[in-house]
Order: structure tokens, then sequence, then C-alpha cells
């Protein structure tokens, strides 16, 4: 292993995966060291992309890029097809998934799985628990709600029907944080802005619907997953469209005509109406009060699956030397990185993150994970150049105005994963051009079905990054950041690079 200090105990859920730490062949690395600087001699922009740029009025040096073999060992090509200001250190937005996504590969191996160990420290008599539950979180980011109604049913599986005690939630596995969910631009109800947690559960959010029914004249409400002491509004009364007529497909903005109030966390409610022509929308948010979600959001399903508690459900730790009643496997880190990277999970990102220093004393943290990811970077790349060109990260999500990356640094990352095991995952979980994940719309022609890249786009930073299949077979890295106040107008600057990039690969 390349870090014997986050090495994981031997139970199945937590080994290393064995081929996680993959060394390249003598060929291969010797092709990669023989690598030129993709920093040198900026060459001229695809036309295309400069026009691009200029009509989103974002100046040629708010732009950097390469474009190079993915492989280049294997198929005799060493210079990039295009570099230009790539030793520049850019904020990359969401494109920095790729680098915690595949250190994750890499340092936990794509069948880790993350465990939520459940503990009784009582007996069951008569389908009474006299004592308490404890569930002890571990960093699973997709303890989704019809996960966790599995878990509790495995409680009940254990003869439970009634907890005498509490149920006690243990979040210590990660370090406390100060940051609040509207820190980062003010919206705190969007779930794109959720904070990890140990015991990440639904990803803190509630989940809306809204399912019309002409024949009463209102919209019933439903809401996922049921949370203990908040009162739910269950219906609000029908509106025609915005001109009158209910015609489907004539919703307007729905939501502004709900007139909602989802600041209270005790009560949910709408003033306004729903519109008939919307027929049935789902609608999530973050629920303004996270600290106490967990709590609401167990004893709630418990009740709803028709347990008992009489106690309440209140912060702990779980007793040491108590071995659990049974433990909560997640999916395989090969599938939670699809989530991570096709729909740019932001959340589930920060929680891989913190997990690459899990086994740190004192509680997985930012800091710690950010030593754990520089240290594995410079024993995986060391340095180019005689400097560093490694990642600067926050919390590994691309959700920060701090992060930075240059795309040479990236661009050889690609590079590496591609001739590495993990590539096939690594591959799998990019969203493919005009096809799925925050591509799918992608109008692109030339692109579509032939790229697998990771976008990112924050107020001032847009990019692009992955890898562009060509009919000739051969594979290229692209990379392509914005850094501009008008950063998302060029879009389709970034579009167009990787357009090039297919028909000049081709040729």
């Amino acid at each position: 292993m390349l870090f014997p200090f986050l090495s994981h105990s031997a139970t199945p859920h937590t080994r290393a995966h064995p081929g996680c730490n993959v060394r390249l062949t003598q060929g291969l690395l010797a092709g990669l060291v023989a690598l030129i600087s993709l920093n040198a001699g900026a060459q001229a922009l695809p036309p295309e992309v400069e026009a691009l740029l200029a009509r989103a009025k974002v100046p040629r040096e708010a732009f950097a890029a390469v474009v190079v073999d993915a492989a280049p060992a294997l198929n005799g090509r060493a210079a990039p097809l295009l570099s230009h200001r790539a030793g520049s250190a850019m904020n990359p937005a969401s494109v920095m998934k790729l680098v915690t996504t595949y250190a994750g590969l890499e340092l936990l191996g794509p069948a880790y799985t993350w465990a939520t160990p459940v503990y009784t420290d009582g007996p069951v008599i008569d389908g009474v628990l006299n004592g308490n539950l404890i569930i002890q979180g571990r960093g699973d980011p997709k303890l989704v709600m019809e996960r966790l109604w599995l878990l509790l049913r495995r409680v009940q599986g254990l003869g439970i029907q009634r907890i005498s005690g509490d149920i006690v939630l243990d979040r210590s596995a990660f370090a406390a944080s100060t940051q609040n969910p509207g820190d980062f631009d003010g919206e705190a109800l969007r779930p794109y802005n959720v904070q990890p947690d140990a015991l990440l559960v639904n990803y803190k959010s509630v989940v809306m619907s809204f399912a019309p029914s002409p024949g009463s004249g209102s919209a019933s409400i439903s809401y996922d997953p049921p949370l203990a002491g908040v009162r739910m509004q269950a219906s609000v009364p029908l509106s025609a469209g915005s001109n009158g007529r209910a015609a489907l497909g004539d919703c307007g903005d729905y939501r502004a005509q709900l007139q909602p109030d989802l600041t209270d966390p005790l009560r949910m409610a709408f003033a306004g109406s729903y519109p008939a022509a919307c027929g049935e929308k789902v609608w999530a948010i973050a629920y303004p009060d996270p600290a106490g979600y967990a709590a609401r959001a167990i004893a709630g399903l418990w009740q709803e699956m028709g347990g008992r508690l009489d106690g309440r459900v209140r912060e702990g730790a779980a007793p040491p030397r108590l071995a659990p009643a049974f433990e909560m496997l997640s999916p395989s880190l090969a599938e939670v990185i699809r989530d991570i990277n096709k729909f740019s999970n932001n959340v589930m990102a920060q929680q891989l993150f913190l997990t690459l220093s899990l086994q740190r004393p004192g509680g997985a943290s930012n800091e710690a994970s950010r030593e754990a990811v520089r240290g594995w970077w410079l024993a995986r790349f060391g340095r180019a150049d005689g400097g560093e060109d490694g990642p600067v990260l926050d919390n590994g999500s691309g959700l920060s105005r701090l992060e930075r990356v240059t795309p040479q640094g990236l661009a050889r990352m690609l590079q590496t994963a591609y001739v590495s095991g993990a590539m096939p995952e690594l591959m799998a979980s990019l969203p493919i051009t005009g096809v799925d994940g925050t591509l799918k719309r992608s109008k692109s022609l030339v692109s579509q079905g032939w790229a697998h890249l990771k976008s990112g786009t924050l107020r001032d930073a847009t990019a692009l990054a992955g890898y562009v299949h060509t009919t000739s077979g051969r594979r290229l890295v692209v990379v392509g950041i914005v850094n501009h106040p008008n950063a998302p107008a060029a879009r389709p600057a970034l579009e167009a690079l990787v357009d090039w990039a297919v028909k000049e690969g081709s040729r």
C-alpha cells in the first residue's frame, strides 16, 4: 500500500482493494515520464474556440486547456495536440471531483463499502428492547430513505417492535464542522449545499411530491421521509395555468405560485396554489435544521413502520467493546462514484473525501484528507518540471472558491488513470455527452456519445475534463477551464474544444 496509515481492518467491507495501487508496466511508465511539459509553447487556439470565447466576452488569458493522447506510451505520441496556459492554477469547479474519485479508487479500491454498525445495549424480551438502540455513522454517502427503511427493518428482524430506551445516533467518525449550508452562496435550502455528516441520512433533504386531483380541486402533497414532530401541509388548491388555461405543459413557475414557507423546521406550509397544468412534480429541498434532520427522519420512519419508542432520539456514542448486532453496508465505491460524477453530487463527494482520513485519530476532517491526498499525489505522480502541479483542495467536491488545479496536472492524472486498473470504473462514472448525467442535454452533434467528461460550473468558473474517443480509435485526454466573471457563458467554447478534439484526433 502507498499509505499504511490509511489501511483498514480486514473485515470484508473495509479491506483495501489488492490492486488499488497499480504500478504501471516498465514501458508505460517510461512513456509517461518522457512526456514533454504540457504547458510549454502555448499553441494557437482553434478558431471556433477563439470565436466563442470572444462571443462570451472572455479573454483567452482566462482560458486554459490541454488536449493530449490518453496513453502516449501505447501509440508513440507524446506532444499534446493543444496546450494553452496548461500550467496555470485554475478553479475547476466540480471537475475537482475527478481527483477525489480517482484518489478514492486507488486508496480504498472499487469494492470498498461503508459500514453503519447498529448496536443494542440490552436484552430483547417479548418484542421489547430493554435498553437503547445505537446507530453509528461511518460516513456512508448513500444511506437514502430506502436503505434507512431496510436498516430499521433489520432492527425489527431482531424481534424488536418497541424500544424502552432511546435511539442513540453516533456521529463521531467525522470531526465536527463549523460550516453552515448557506455559507457558500446563501442558498441554505438548495440540496447541493448540504454539508457532510458521519450519519448522513437521505442527504438531509425532504422530497415533496405534488399530485393534482381536478375532481377535488386540490393537489395532494406527500413528503419523504416522514419527519417526526413536523407539521406538513397535506394539500393545496389547484389553479389554472398562467394564461388561464389548464393545458398540460402550461406550468409556469409552480414553485413561486405555491408561495412556500419552508424555513421553519417544525412546519412546511404553502399559502398559494398549484397549477393544474403541471401534472405531477417532485421538489427536493434541504431541511432547514440539518443538525436535527437524522433524528426526525429516523423517529418518523420507525413510527410509520409500526415501531414504538418510549424514549427519544438523541446524540451519543456507541459503547466501547460492544459488538454490533449487525452492520448495514453501502453500495460499493464503484457504484457510489457513478452518482458523484454522473450527477455531480457535492455531499457524496465530500463524504468520500472525508473517508480518506477516516482512520486518523480524532475523526476524519478536511484537513487530514487534504494531507492524505497531497501525499498520494506526490507518491503517485511526483512533480512536473521541478515544481508541484498537484491540486489545492478544500472539501474535494469543487463547491469551493479555494480549490485549484492546473490543466497539466489534471491531464497527467487522467493519463495515469487511463493505464491503471481503476480506468474502467473511473471512465464509466463520467457523463457521456448527449447521453446521460449532467451532459445529457449537450447539443453537440460531433461529440455526442464520443466523450466521457466531468463538467463543472460556478459563478466565475466553468470546466470540462475527461476522455474523448475518435473514429480512428484514438483516445484523448481533454481538459478545459475558464475562470472569469463571464465563465458560464463560455461553456460553448469548451464544448467546441471537445468537438475539435474528436475531429483532430480522427485525422
